[in-house]
């Protein structure tokens, strides 16, 4: 009888101990995925400028809610989304909880799944990495996704259970029911 090793799952804090040298990794149910482009980590300037509209009109909203309220990060903000197995990711926007953000210090991920991910698409990103990101998403538990492109202008929203919602200039993204009277013109993103 064949015996195969079963790998070794790493942990988050394993993960954050890796050593900051250009590579792009993310822990996927605790197997450690790497991407080795040099050039993935650069923003091209829609993607960057897109990325700040969408911050700043979250934020514009958050500020608008009752205490206590969480907060709005942003620029490859570092996650803990699940743990047993270890799942990490960094996404480029994000809605937190104000109790994920009362426990997050300066150097430490933050803790669970946020209320929203929005994920502008970078020139490298293909179809399966996006689909696959939006799933592990889902499946950790964030309520509510969102897609952006610049390239086509257009916010799909994705939810567990729940066909994705595409919407281009001619259509207002709302939060309901996570982020209650969120509201913005799709073309505000990309003007």
């Amino acid at each position: 009888m064949s015996t195969t090793a079963t790998p070794k799952l790493m942990t988050a804090e394993e993960f954050l101990a890796l050593p900051e040298d250009g590579v792009e990794r993310w822990l996927i149910r605790g197997e450690l995925r790497e991407k080795r482009d040099t050039d993935m980590t650069r923003r091209n300037k829609p993607h960057s400028i897109t990325e700040a509209r969408l911050a700043t009109r979250l934020g514009a909203w958050l500020a608008t809610q009752p205490e206590p309220r969480g907060e709005v990060v942003c620029g490859e903000a570092g996650f803990i989304l699940r743990r047993d197995p270890n799942t990490t990711a960094g996404v480029d926007v994000a809605v937190i909880t104000a109790a994920q953000a009362d426990q997050a210090t300066d150097t430490t991920m933050i803790e669970g799944p946020p209320i929203l991910i929005a994920e502008v698409l970078s020139p490298h990103d293909t179809q399966e990495e996006v689909a696959d990101r939006v799933n592990e998403y889902l499946a950790c538990g964030t309520p509510v996704v969102w897609v952006v492109s610049t390239y086509f202008r257009t916010v799909t929203v994705h939810r567990s259970g729940a066909a994705p919602v595409a919407l281009d200039a001619r259509d207002t993204l709302t939060g309901d029911p996570e982020l209650p009277g969120f509201s913005c013109p799709v073309a505000d993103l990309f003007r």
